[in-house]
């Protein structure tokens, strides 16, 4: 046991020596370029248009100043949705806002 304790105390000290390593030299990033002549960069962020077919009806709900949903309803068809739930921009399109969680819901016992 006392082998043990020394070999892993031994082991973490070359452990701990292996890894004081002096850093290497670190040099700033250059500038970025200018942007080309003719290219207008918008003060809010990069701007995203969807193209919306004519005589579709599109609601953008709003949290946190950001769209976390969007209800599209199709001249002809039906409703649907498009979710971003965690705002990485991964948006998931769904034919209704149920989550499909159902509760069990069977007999256990008929009493005749």
């Amino acid at each position: 046991m006392r082998r043990l304790f020394l070999l892993l105390l031994f082991a973490c000290a070359f452990g701990a020596l292996a890894q004081t390593k002096p850093a290497p030299k670190l040099e700033p990033l250059p500038e970025p370029p200018p942007p080309p002549p003719g290219v207008q960069e918008s003060p809010g962020g990069p701007a995203v248009r969807i193209p919306v077919q004519e005589g579709d009806k599109v609601e953008a709900f709003r949290q946190g100043g950001r769209v976390v949903l969007v209800r599209v309803t199709p001249k002809d068809g039906p409703v649907y949705y498009l979710m971003d739930p965690t705002g990485a921009g991964n948006w998931t399109r769904r034919d209704s806002l149920d989550d499909g969680v159902r509760v069990p819901m069977w007999p256990l016992k008929v009493f005749d």
